[in-house]
């Protein structure tokens, strides 16, 4: 029986361990992982960097940008974002998959905090993702990226597209606790993510859109990041309008940031306690 806070009882009576150290615990294990699994980050860097060659040297050239600018420079942000944007399915499928392997029930026998389960993949995900951006920033460096502003500005827009992928990871979250199987998993994080990664500014300016959808695509979360990460790093930033996604971008983008965590995380969170009883 777990206590009121969601505590196992013997973290509760003995006091052993805090749900800062549990949470280190866990998200250690998660990284551990990486390694051993070289497939998992191989193939998700090898998937990012297929798509910037093919926009970049397929696409590039028929595609013009309102104001002018390279378009390569202009693409590498849309692909952080994709790639951060996609960092929920790897949440998805890691919580699907701990799940299936009945990995919840040997956590519930440990004296440890619950929620460490939780925060524990969310920030080793964090990490596991920052170090794919990187590899992808050093192949936007190849084809032609330049960052335009300050070492400042850089780390900012660096900061800022972590927070954002510790947001799509609640999402992946409460997703994975909602399907029986990984397959599944992928599947439902695809459909559901997909669409919002093409329906913005990532690849294509606003303004080759009908009106009614760029209304959609200029508010999309995924639009607000490549906008505010294309703005720090000084890239070619065509708006469709002047409104408050175009001037305030960044801001935007932790509006959306706090918004998904503060939705996902607690349907995350409920969904995890009623599964572990």
């Amino acid at each position: 029986m777990s206590s009121p806070t969601g505590t196992s009882p013997g973290t509760a009576e003995s006091g052993r361990g805090s749900t800062v150290s549990d949470s280190l615990v866990v998200t250690w294990r998660n990284l551990k992982r990486i390694p051993r699994i070289p497939e998992l980050a191989a193939f998700a860097i090898l998937q990012s960097v297929m798509f910037v060659l093919l926009f970049a040297f397929v696409f590039g050239g028929a595609i013009p940008l309102p104001g002018g600018g390279s378009y390569r420079e202009f693409l590498m942000p849309g692909i952080f974002a994709q790639t951060l944007t996609f960092a929920s399915a790897t949440t998805a499928i890691g919580i699907t998959d701990d799940l299936a392997k009945g990995l919840i029930d040997r956590f519930r026998s440990l004296p440890m905090a619950r929620s460490a389960f939780l925060t524990g993949r969310t920030v080793s995900d964090v990490v596991y993702n920052a170090g794919i951006l990187i590899v992808l920033m050093v192949s936007g460096l190849a084809v032609g990226w330049r960052v335009r502003e300050g070492v400042l500005s850089f780390l900012a827009a660096f900061a800022l597209a972590l927070v954002f992928a510790y947001a799509m990871s609640w999402l992946g979250v409460w997703l994975g606790q909602l399907v029986p199987t990984v397959e599944v998993a992928q599947q439902v994080v695809f459909t559901a993510i997909f669409p919002l990664t093409f329906l913005s500014n990532a690849f294509v300016p606003l303004d080759t859109l009908p009106g009614w959808l760029k209304w959609f695509a200029e508010w999309n979360p995924v639009s607000s990041i490549t906008s505010a990460m294309r703005d720090l790093f000084g890239n070619p930033n065509p708006y469709a309008s002047n409104g408050f996604p175009a001037e305030h971008s960044v801001l935007l983008t932790l509006i959306w940031s706090v918004v998904i965590v503060g939705v996902f995380a607690p349907l995350g969170t409920r969904r995890f306690k009623a599964t572990s009883r």
